[in-house]
């Protein structure tokens, strides 16, 4: 039906509605109809008072304009409010017309079938919707976990788009037992999370919908734990950071990823602190098309840098993320400009920087994976440890402010070439601080769930194929964080940078890879006599257990929330550049034996 069409309808039932109801309301108050006590002039004066006042006052309160298919209380309000003035209005006129009398209980009878008629006009056609037409279509039995306001949210917009989803709410959970019993929007709260099984098993439930945004520390594990009991498909409503920060709505179910198992909390930033070192500043991230880099520029970009340099090797993954930041942040102030350039090419380096003149660089630009830099010693030290100098001595040169090292936790104690590099690639740093004026810091930090070359999309792929997941070892624990959380803390150290530091994130606890493949094949709906794992032994270079830095190694109290200052082993400098200016005339193995013992020196001291 047109708005015209629609509006004209509305108009003409009103129009009888006003122009009879006060008729009625008379016959009702007077039954008999008594001229010594009744004045039909004054009566018609006031009847055609009130059809002009009310075409008024609902032009004001916009009746015409509203979808009344989703009304509620709010279009209630305005039409018992449109209705209320008119009668008020109608009141006066029918005060002088009638020598300054009023039939006042015929105006609130009046006022009553008003709100009663037309308020139920618009309000039947809903009802009716919602209770008898429905689209032939087989709709999924839906459990919603959590009956507090994302929950409500989600049932009302389940009814309210019957036709287009294809889920039906059937029943809530909540662990608060002042809601249990209750009912919201006609939806009974049938128990708590630990009755998930039975409930799904007795209400036939197909989908299951985890409807609280701020989970704390270890909740969403156990809600998972029950949800798994059953054969039914689960998924959560987003994260209440990216609800606030608009990325998406509430409505917009997602998977339940492994990063959600986590069950970390969200870092608090010191805004303030970003913004003075980031707004309208010039940035530049080397690896930018990598997992960290690209989420570094994406986190970057909500504080308006001036211009933002995208540098790296590969030309698609470049082309990436300048397109999705493009995309995401057409709005902003922000020169995106992206930039191909290898960092072992020291004179590119150098023009970039003198070109660019950038006051913070991200030094994201590294080879990361542990097994294929045990095969490629050689290029681990060009890229990791020669490209981190010829970044470095850039910014040296031409006065760029702070500098950030990625680093890693590998560079702990490393027994492998990836973990040596970082921790080479650190004393480069260290020394430059010590007579520059740029500040030179390093972040560490551990495992990062999805990025690439991670178990994440190495699992999801295998159980894509039908399996077996390869686990190294039932044993193996790894310390991991998301990568928007170890971006936004790397950006949050740069703010903290005096010189000299080595930043260490706090990893949280640590986690079985074979518990990560286990809950990866449940999250995908499979069990794991279907998706089975299969146990392939250590691979070159890797450790058993990654290792935290103890309290000889890290300086007990945080320097900011999740971030601390670690300490680190002492070297002589000149083992460094014996490194770097013979590394390519040693065999591999005496190379890799000269990076670990450099990496490893006995003498600690503090940073």
């Amino acid at each position: 039906m047109s708005y015209k069409l629609r509006m004209a309808l509305l108009v003409l039932m009103d129009s009888f509605i006003v122009s009879t109801a006060i008729f009625i309301a008379a016959w009702i108050v007077y039954p008999n109809m008594d001229t010594s006590v009744f004045n039909m002039p004054a009566l018609i004066t006031s009847a055609i008072a009130l059809l002009l006042f009310h075409h008024l006052f609902a032009f004001i309160y916009k009746l015409y304009n509203k979808v009344w298919a989703y009304a509620s209380v709010g279009e209630l309000v305005a039409i018992v409010q449109s209705i209320t003035l008119s009668i008020v209005a109608a009141g006066v006129v029918q005060y002088f017309a009638n020598d300054f009398s009023l039939y006042r209980r015929a105006l609130i009878v009046t006022w009553m079938l008003h709100i009663i008629l037309i308020g139920g006009s618009r309000f039947v056609w809903r009802i009716f919707r919602d209770r008898y037409i429905t689209e032939v279509m087989d709709k999924k039995r839906t459990l919603i976990v959590g009956a507090g306001s994302a929950g409500a949210m989600i049932v009302r917009q389940l009814k309210n788009n019957h036709q287009q989803s294809e889920l039906q709410p059937v029943a809530f959970v909540d662990d608060d037992l002042s809601k249990q019993k209750m009912q919201l929007y006609n939806i009974p709260v049938l128990g708590t999370v630990t009755d998930i099984p039975q409930i799904v098993e007795k209400k036939s439930i197909e989908h299951i919908v985890i409807a609280i945004p701020s989970l704390r520390n270890g909740a969403l594990n156990r809600i998972i734990q029950e949800c798994n009991k059953t054969n039914a498909k689960t998924q959560m409503i987003p994260k209440i950071e990216d609800i606030m920060t608009g990325k998406v709505s509430v409505s917009q179910l997602k998977n339940v990823e492994v990063e959600d198992l986590l069950g970390r909390e969200p870092v608090n930033l010191d805004i303030e602190a970003i913004s003075k070192n980031v707004t309208n500043a010039t940035i530049l991230v080397t690896g930018a098309g990598g997992s960290i880099g690209s989420e570094i520029c994406r986190q970057l970009m909500r504080f308006t840098p001036s211009k933002i340099v995208l540098l790296g090797h590969g030309e698609y993954s470049i082309y990436s993320i300048e397109m999705e930041l493009r995309e995401k942040f057409g709005g902003v102030d922000t020169e995106i400009i992206p930039v191909i350039g290898d960092v072992q090419d020291r004179q590119r380096m150098f023009e970039i920087v003198e070109m660019y003149r950038p006051s913070k660089i991200y030094h994201a630009a590294a080879h990361k994976h542990v097994p294929l830099m045990e095969y490629n010693p050689r290029e681990a030290v060009k890229n990791n440890v020669l490209g981190t100098k010829n970044v470095a001595e850039a910014a040296d040169t031409f006065g760029v402010d702070t500098f950030v090292l990625i680093s890693s936790d590998k560079a702990v104690n490393p027994t492998n070439i990836m973990g040596s590099t970082k921790r080479v690639a650190e004393m480069v740093i260290q020394d430059l601080s010590q007579r520059s004026n740029t500040k030179f810091v390093a972040v560490r930090f551990g495992n990062v769930l999805g990025s690439r070359g991670s178990v994440i999309p190495l699992f999801k792929k295998q159980i894509a194929n039908g399996g077996p997941i390869t686990v190294t070892d039932p044993e193996m624990t790894r310390y991991f964080m998301t990568i928007p959380e170890a971006s936004r803390l790397v950006i949050q150290a740069g703010t903290l940078a005096r010189g000299g530091e080595i930043f260490v994130l706090d990893m949280g606890e640590p986690v079985k890879i074979v518990d990560l493949a286990k809950n990866l094949i449940k999250l995908s709906g499979l069990s794991e006599d279907e998706i089975t794992i299969h146990f392939t032994g250590k691979r070159p270079g890797e450790k058993m257990y990654e290792e935290l830095l103890n309290e000889n190694e890290v300086h007990s109290k945080q320097v900011f929330e999740k971030i601390y200052i670690g300490k680190t082993n002492g070297t002589d400098f000149s083992v460094v550049n014996e490194i770097l200016t013979g590394f390519q005339d040693l065999s591999e193995e005496a190379l890799k034996k000269l990076l670990i013992d450099t990496a490893n020196p006995k003498k600690l001291e503090k940073v």
